[in-house]
């Protein structure tokens, strides 16, 4: 099958980075995407991608080979590297030669691994939206010279986009959740105002008085007002709570 042309690549990659609105996301999968289309479009060796938890903490989410990622995961175990710093700067790490002294000296035990697996220099693009940084971008070569300045614009819109997508699903996420909270309380109004005139009905009571019945039975018996409220109407609750003597 021939290849697409480039025009047509970069159109195909930026749609896969946008669409995160589907049920069954995978983040790790998703951040997968986003490496493999840095290698494919911007001529560099591989990607990878560090993403940091709500609390700061960086994971080593995806990469385009597994030697990347095993560079990577080192990399937070050293607390250092491109996209530690990048992610702490909240700022682009310029293309720097892996096998300079400036590089070694930044990154005492990165440097020389990443050497040792044959990439010769690297830049760090932050994942981000506004201030709000979620992680990081390695872009690796193996070929001397550093990154053009077009790729390298490329390669942190590819990032932008990606955070834009991740943030997006996380919001959506975030909604469904308190829609379904929100829902789930609405049908729990419904079933104790259901049991409310219920056992207004059985007993003789206001509502009001009733409402107390069953929140005063829910706490001598340690149940929930829902669940209690579900028994009354299902016939199944204590025969004593529908008795004339709590009037």
């Amino acid at each position: 099958m021939a290849e697409l042309p480039h025009e047509e690549q970069l159109a195909a990659a930026f749609v896969d980075l946008a669409d995160t609105l589907v049920q069954d996301f995978d983040v790790i999968n998703f951040l997968h995407t986003l490496a493999e289309h840095c290698v494919r479009l911007l001529g560099v060796r591989a990607a990878g991608v560090l993403l940091a938890t709500p609390g700061g903490r960086l994971l080593d989410a995806a990469a385009s080979d597994e030697r990347t990622r095993t560079l990577e995961a080192a990399s937070i175990e050293w607390d250092e590297g491109p996209c530690r710093d990048c992610y702490r700067s909240k700022k682009q790490v310029p293309d720097i030669a892996l096998d300079s002294q400036a590089a070694r000296m930044r990154w005492p035990r990165f440097a020389p691994r990443a050497t040792a697996l044959g990439y010769t220099s690297v830049v760090a693009c932050p994942l981000r939206l506004h201030d709000q940084v979620i992680g990081a971008l390695n872009l690796f070569r193996d070929r001397p010279g550093p990154l053009g300045s077009s790729e390298l614009r490329l390669g942190q819109a590819l990032a932008d986009t990606a955070t834009i997508g991740v943030l997006h699903q996380r919001a959506v996420s975030e909604q469904m959740t308190v829609n379904a909270q929100l829902q789930t309380a609405l049908d729990s109004r419904i079933i104790i105002e259901q049991a409310k005139g219920y056992v207004a009905h059985r007993l003789g009571i206001g509502v009001e008085e009733a409402f107390t019945v069953l929140r005063g039975h829910a706490r001598s018996h340690h149940l929930r007002l829902t669940e209690l409220a579900r028994h009354v109407l299902l016939g199944t609750t204590d025969p004593a709570l529908l008795r004339r003597h709590h009037r």
